[in-house]
């Protein structure tokens, strides 16, 4: 049976071919290059989501992140519905975020897809590192949802003594935010590609594996076309080292919330949300896919 690694990458959209305001086309972006032929814009989607015609293992799958309400979607429900398949905006009644709304806490904790996978005997893991005690030492309100659902399935659990001895990835990628917090001394230095490769590794010793990177969305907001292309990039690196070690059969899922960093024009936006999917995967999605078709896609994959 193959095994899902889902790589969340918080708001990062398709956007327009116009280098003034889309930092894909100025970024270095060699690996989502190799694996798409070229960047992605909203005027070169494809008509369908068939794969490559030069690798069936490789396609763009562009998700709608508006889930058929008004407004710019956000991160709250974007997640929820992304993690468990529910149209949370459309449950809630509008697009929230950029946490969760409680309401829909109870929602998440039960019917996302690490529970599920786990409540059916799979091998499931969280492979970003959390301060000990996390969430409880911040405002309970202030929490994303991949550390909500994980928490649920008793998967908390990876800390600086995991992310010191490789065996857990910082969820900014490089462990430069754990270094300023513990001191150099106490946590080593990571390239983005290193930390890839160990992601790669902790994803061939589960069924499924989640990994929740954050700074894009973050480099939307505050960094201009310069931090965006240097988020970008550094997403990019990583990727290189996810696939250099990535097991045969492991599918590698990267998926998005919403759009933001395609556009530096300001904000979130309505375009479609980065999809991703390197390894094989057959004829299960339609052609016209949104947020939530990914959990029933990674359980129908897992046998769930």
């Amino acid at each position: 049976m193959p095994r899902v690694l889902l790589f969340f990458v918080d708001g990062v959209g398709i956007g327009p071919a116009d280098e003034r305001i889309n930092p894909f086309l100025r970024a270095r972006l060699p690996v989502l290059s190799e694996l798409l032929g070229d960047v992605p814009t909203l005027e070169g989607l494809p008509d369908s989501l068939a794969p490559r015609p030069d690798s069936d293992d490789v396609r763009l799958l562009p998700l709608d992140a508006a889930l058929g309400m008004e407004g710019l979607p956000q991160s709250g429900t974007g997640q929820i519905s992304l993690l468990t398949g529910r149209n949370a905006a459309r449950i809630f009644g509008r697009h929230f975020g950029p946490w969760p709304p409680v309401r829909l806490r109870p929602l998440l904790a039960r019917e996302n897809v690490l529970v599920r996978a786990q409540e059916a005997g799979l091998q499931v893991s969280f492979a970003n590192a959390y301060p000990r005690g996390y969430p409880e030492k911040r405002s309970g309100r202030l929490v994303a949802a991949p550390p909500l659902a994980a928490r649920a399935a008793g998967l908390l659990t990876r800390h600086q003594e995991e992310l010191a001895y490789g065996q857990a990835v910082a969820s900014e990628i490089v462990n430069d935010g754990w270094r300023r917090m513990l001191g150099p001394h106490r946590i080593g230095e990571v390239t983005p590609r290193e930390a890839g490769v160990t992601l790669a590794r902790l994803a061939g010793e589960a069924d499924l594996t989640l990994f929740a990177h954050y700074a894009t969305d973050l480099a939307g907001h505050r960094g201009g076309m310069e931090g965006a292309v240097e988020a970008l990039e550094l997403v990019d690196r990583f990727l290189g080292g996810v696939l250099a070690a990535l097991p045969s059969d492991v599918l590698l899922l990267v998926v998005s919330d919403h759009g933001n960093v395609e556009d530096v024009r300001g904000g979130h936006t309505r375009n479609p949300a980065l999809g991703l999917a390197v390894g094989p995967l057959g004829e299960r999605l339609p052609d016209r896919p949104d947020l939530t078709h990914i959990t029933p896609l990674v359980l129908e994959i897992l046998g769930v």
